[in-house]
C-alpha cells in the first residue's frame, strides 16, 4: 500500500541528486575544520543569510539551544513566543542546559510578537532582584501559529526595537525558505536585521539531516564551543552536507509547489462535511482542520483509520489536526488524501 504521510515535512526522504552528491562528497574532520563540503555548505549558508559565517549541527533543536548558549549567560532571559518552537518543543534545553530563563509573551496570530509586549518585557537590570534581558527570538515561519510567515517589515521593527534597547536577536529559521517563498523575498531580507538564525535542511528542503546556524563571526566561534559542549562534532560530516548543498541549490524554488498543493488542500477539505477549517489560515505548507463536535467520531479513532487506509495526519489537539505537504507529496496523493477523508466522515 502506498502511504501519504502529512504528518510533517521532516518524513522527507533525500532526492536522487543528494544521494549522489552524497556518495561522491569529499570529506575531512569537521571537528579541525578540514571538511571542505562542510565549509562549502557553511559559507553557502552565511552568504544567503547575509552573515559573516556558519556552523552545522545536526539538528534545529541544537542549532537553536547552542545559538541561545552563545548569546547568553547563565541566569539571563529571553523574550519569546508562549507558542514558540524553542519554549514549547525542545524539552527546556536553553534552561536545563544553559541555565536561561525564558519570559513568554502571548504570539499574535500572525506568529508576530506585540512590539510593546516586547518593550514590557524588558527587565530593569539595575535591580538586583531580576534577571537580566539578554535576547528576544522570533521563529519564521510560524509552526504554532500556522505556519504563517513573519514580513520584512515586522523582522526589521525587531531588529531596531533590540538595537535601542541593547538586545541581540535570533531566529528560529527552521523553515526560513518557506517563509521567503511565500513572501516573494530573498531569505537575507529577513535575517539580515537579526544577529543569528537557525535554518533546517531536513524538514521541506528533504536533507536527510542537519541545520546551519548563522551569525557573525565572534558570535559563530562561541557557538563552535557549545556545539562540542553539547556533543555536535561530527567527524566526516561532508557526507551529509552534501545533501544539504544540493537542497539550498535545487529544492528551493519547489517549495511554492508545496505551497500551492497545501491550498488546494485546505480548499478541497473545506468542501467535505463535518470538517472546520479556515480557508484564509492556509499560509505556506501547513494546513489545520478540526472535526465538526457533531461527527461521531474520535481523535484516536479518526487518525488510526486514516492510517489503516494509508493516510497519515498529525494529531495537535482534541479533533484538531495538522497536515504538512512536501515534496513527495504529488497531486495524486492530494486527490486520494481528500478522497480517504471524505470516506470515513460520511460513514459517522
Amino acid at each position: 500500500m502506498n502511504v501519504i504521510d502529512l504528518r510533517s515535512d521532516t518524513i522527507t526522504k533525500p532526492t536522487q541528486a543528494m544521494r549522489d552528491a552524497m556518495a561522491n562528497a569529499v570529506v575531512g574532520d569537521d571537528v579541525y575544520g578540514e571538511d571542505k563540503t562542510v565549509n562549502q555548505l557553511q559559507e553557502m549558508a552565511a552568504e544567503i543569510t547575509g552573515k559573516q559565517a556558519g556552523l552545522y549541527v545536526p539538528s534545529g533543536t541544537m542549532g537553536n539551544l547552542a545559538a541561545i548558549l552563545a548569546h547568553c549567560n547563565r541566569g539571563d532571559e529571553i523574550i519569546l513566543g508562549n507558542q514558540a518552537h524553542t519554549y514549547l518543543n525542545e524539552a527546556g534545553g536553553i534552561a536545563a542546559l544553559g541555565g536561561v530563563h525564558s519570559f513568554a509573551i502571548p504570539n499574535q496570530a500572525d506568529g508576530t510578537l506585540d512590539l510593546d509586549n516586547i518593550i514590557d518585557a524588558i527587565r530593569d537590570s539595575s535591580d538586583a532582584h531580576h534577571p537580566i534581558t539578554r535576547l528576544i527570538t522570533l521563529e519564521n515561519t510560524h509552526n504554532g501559529c500556522g505556519g504563517v510567515p513573519l514580513s520584512e517589515a515586522y523582522t526589521q521593527a525587531v531588529g531596531e526595537l533590540a538595537k535601542k534597547h541593547g538586545l541581540k536577536v535570533h531566529l528560529d529559521g527552521a523553515r526560513l525558505f518557506n517563509a521567503a517563498v511565500a513572501l516573494g523575498v530573498e531569505p537575507r531580507a529577513l535575517t539580515e536585521p537579526l544577529d543569528s538564525v537557525t535554518f533546517c535542511l531536513s524538514k521541506a528542503l528533504c536533507a536527510p539531516v542537519g541545520s546551519v546556524i548563522c551569525g557573525s563571526k565572534e558570535f559563530i566561534a562561541r557557538a563552535h564551543r557549545i556545539r562540542k559542549q553539547l556533543g555536535g562534532g561530527m567527524r566526516q560530516a561532508g557526507i551529509v552536507a552534501a545533501a544539504g548543498i544540493v537542497a539550498l541549490e535545487q529544492m528551493v524554488e519547489q517549495l511554492a509547489e508545496d505551497h500551492r498543493r497545501a491550498k488546494e488542500l485546505i480548499i478541497g477539505l473545506a468542501k467535505i462535511p463535518g470538517i472546520l477549517v479556515d480557508p484564509e489560515g492556509q499560509h505556506t505548507n501547513m494546513v489545520y482542520f478540526e472535526l465538526n463536535p457533531e461527527v461521531q467520531i474520535s481523535t484516536e479513532t479518526f487518525v488510526v483509520e486514516l492510517a489503516r487506509r494509508g493516510l497519515k495526519i498529525g494529531e495537535v489537539g482534541k479533533r484538531r489536526f495538522r497536515l504538512v505537504t512536501h515534496h513527495w507529496f504529488s497531486d495524486e496523493d492530494l486527490a486520494t488524501a481528500l478522497q480517504l477523508i471524505g470516506e470515513i466522515l460520511s460513514q459517522k
